[in-house]
């Protein structure tokens, strides 16, 4: 059963939650397959989307993981809220709950904004990414993704390339990879790797060759400008050119090692069109794992564990 009231980050969240987790997703996700999308498990029970950024797939994925489970949705958009009269987290939290909404699904550039939105309310609070801290979702559904194909997590080789220094999804990957058994490889440019990630767990390597080898699973991360000031690396040419994942590099990697990557990808960046669409990429099926996970987290925070 999970134990905490809200999901955070992975972050000291133990095995045998992330298994939980996973093992409910990955039911979930059979059924899904199976075009089964009318549950009633949250009926009556409403979940809020308060999104402080932009998103499409982590927005979309929680609205219909609820939406599946028979529960309703709320979307705010902070650009058209009481945030733009001056509202604060804190005062948007205490309004949502003197509602009686069950759970809040927030996304926030400032780091530390879920959990002060956690101490604050009633409801459940689910982590969809703070500023450069976690993204604890996206990590899950890599990791149901990779348990799907791979069998297990235990022992797995996975290698991270690309924006490691803005990338919550890295850091949320390197918990709940590491908790589950898994060796987790990260290469970037200097300039993208923050410091005290290899106290984490983490394995810097020096190459991209060294990150790959014998690897089960690589992931690409994206370039994250927005978050970027300049100076982090020449040009997109050159990064593609050093620090990119092609053809080339996966031969380094274990025959028939998956490809991953949370999106949006910038297409010839940080993978080339033929590792996108070629037969390793799980990258569409990483977007149902997200629904089914969601749809699993949702469950087991507002009923306790869950068998189906």
């Amino acid at each position: 059963m999970f134990k905490s009231k809200d999901l955070l980050g992975l972050y000291g969240v133990s095995a045998e939650e992330i298994d939980e987790i996973l093992s409910l997703g990955l039911k979930l996700k059979e059924r899904l397959k199976r075009n089964e999308k009318s549950f009633d498990a949250l009926s009556g029970k409403s979940v809020v989307t308060l999104f402080y950024e932009n998103s499409t797939r982590t927005r979309c994925s929680f609205e219909l993981a609820a939406k599946f489970l028979g529960g309703k949705v709320i979307n705010i958009a902070a650009a058209t809220s009481s945030v733009q009269k001056g509202e604060t987290l804190v005062d948007t939290g205490k309004t949502l709950d003197a509602m009686k909404n069950d759970v809040i699904v927030i996304r926030h550039p400032m780091g530390g904004a879920p959990k002060l939105l956690g101490e604050t309310v009633k409801a459940h609070v689910i982590n969809a990414g703070d500023g450069m801290n976690e993204h604890p979702t996206q990590a899950l559904l890599d990791m149901l993704t990779l348990r799907e194909h791979l069998g297990g997590l235990r022992g797995l080789k996975v290698a991270i390339l690309g924006d490691i220094r803005h990338s919550r999804v890295a850091k949320s990957n390197l918990f709940g990879l590491t908790a589950m058994g898994a060796e987790v490889r990260m290469y970037a440019p200097k300039t993208l790797i923050p410091a005290g990630l290899e106290r984490m767990g983490a394995k810097i390597c020096s190459s991209r060759e060294e990150a790959v080898s014998g690897a089960d699973a690589v992931m690409g991360l994206r370039i994250q400008l927005e978050r970027q000031r300049g100076g982090n690396f020449p040009s997109l040419g050159e990064y593609a050119k050093y620090f990119g994942v092609n053809e080339e590099i996966m031969k380094y990697a274990k025959k028939g090692a998956l490809v991953l990557h949370p999106g949006p990808v910038n297409r010839g960046v940080e993978l080339t069109c033929g590792l996108i669409d070629g037969d390793t990429s799980r990258i569409e099926d990483q977007v149902l794992s997200g629904v089914a996970v969601r749809m699993a987290l949702l469950l087991l925070l507002t009923q306790g564990r869950v068998k189906l």
